[in-house]
């Protein structure tokens, strides 16, 4: 029976190999719900900005588009602004919207750009992911509705919240 478990053991691990070298090659990862289109509205509410699926691919990279519009993930410790420490805000990058200041910004130690708050009360919207048999807040933005990652409830003071983005969601303009 031992011998059965670790036959399944090691099976699953090259399963588990595979898909982190697909996700290596593809670059991002699309959430178990790429069928459905990105939200217009969110409790009955339309996001401000509206465009076709065609004029989202006209405007944004391949990147940019697999995670505004299908809500992808770009692999950890890969994507422009996990590192950055520079002074300025962070914008939508599908509509521009201002999201988050460089002053709630962390290191969270997750490889992908983290904040404590978004810049102001009713720059992001969230709803409920339950992708991947989970459930998680994810976290949109509030004017066309673009997946820009998920809020989790360990993050620091004074807020407790990490705000875990995507930075290929998100354009960096510094402060002059």
């Amino acid at each position: 029976m031992k011998s059965i478990v670790a036959g399944g053991s090691r099976i699953l691990a090259g399963l588990a190999g595979l898909a982190f070298v697909a996700l290596l090659v593809v670059g991002t990862w699309t959430a178990a719900r790429p069928q459905e289109p990105p939200p217009s509205s969110l409790n009955g509410h339309p996001f401000p900005v509206q465009k076709t699926d065609a004029e989202w691919r006209k405007i944004l990279t391949s990147e940019q588009y697999d995670i505004l519009r299908r809500a992808g993930t770009e692999m950890a410790f890969t994507g422009k602004y996990w590192n950055n420490h520079a002074k300025g805000v962070y914008r939508c990058a599908a509509c521009g919207n201002e999201l988050f200041r460089s002053n709630t910004k962390f290191e969270s130690g997750t490889g992908w750009p983290s904040f404590w708050a978004p810049i102001r009360k009713g720059a992001v919207a969230t709803r409920t992911d339950t992708s991947f048999g989970e459930s998680r807040t994810e976290v949109l933005c509030a004017r066309c509705g673009g997946h820009l990652g998920h809020v989790f409830d360990d993050g620091p003071k004074p807020t407790g919240l990490r705000y875990c983005m995507n930075s290929a969601a998100m354009v960096f303009v510094p402060d002059k």
